[in-house]
């Protein structure tokens, strides 16, 4: 598999600090996507859509597929780094997680779209899990979560990068060091 090298997916249960990182590393100057699981529940709730992981997680994992596709594309024709919330083989881990088939189309997705090959894994940390309206995993699936997704992206080739239990801003640091020692070996 051709690795896309501007492309950094960063990924880990609920509640372990993903977006808040995504979010920093928007204030130090870097391109970001957003994550696609809380946005769909967002518009999936307004509507009164049945796409939700508390009714059919099949349609939600297909509504995410759908979202990170798009993403991809976007993100792919950026000449500079692109940092993802998450990505498509994050579909294949939540399908997993669930115990449900992970249909061809969603595998073959993750093996078509790459990204770069080192991923950052943000664990579960119990000092940081809250639960709210759109996140209601308990700490254990949060915590299986993060699991499923380093094994998922492990098979997939990847390398994971697991970022270290400290304060959002030491974490970004940690990610933006990685990021230029990346880019002066690449």
């Amino acid at each position: 598999m051709a690795f896309a090298e501007h492309m950094f997916v960063v990924t880990g249960g609920p509640g372990s600090g993903k977006s808040s990182l995504i979010k920093a590393m928007a204030e130090r100057g870097f391109r970001t996507m957003p994550e696609a699981g809380r946005a769909i529940i967002q518009d999936q709730v307004r509507i009164d859509g049945p796409a939700l992981p508390w009714a059919d997680r099949a349609m939600f994992a297909e509504l995410m597929l759908g979202w990170e596709l798009r993403s991809y594309q976007e993100a792919v024709a950026s000449d500079v780094p692109v940092l993802m919330d998450r990505g498509i083989p994050d579909v294949v881990g939540y399908l997993t997680l669930c115990n449900l088939p992970v249909p061809a189309h969603i595998e073959a997705a993750a093996e078509i779209y790459p990204y770069n090959k080192q991923v950052f894994l943000a664990p579960y940390w119990d000092a940081i899990f809250t639960q709210d309206t759109e996140r209601k995993q308990d700490r254990q699936e949060a915590e299986a979560t993060g699991m499923i997704m380093a094994e998922t992206y492990t098979r997939l080739g990847y390398q994971i990068v697991e970022l270290p239990l400290v304060g959002i801003e030491q974490r970004a640091e940690f990610m933006a060091d990685r990021l230029r020692a990346m880019s002066r070996n690449s």
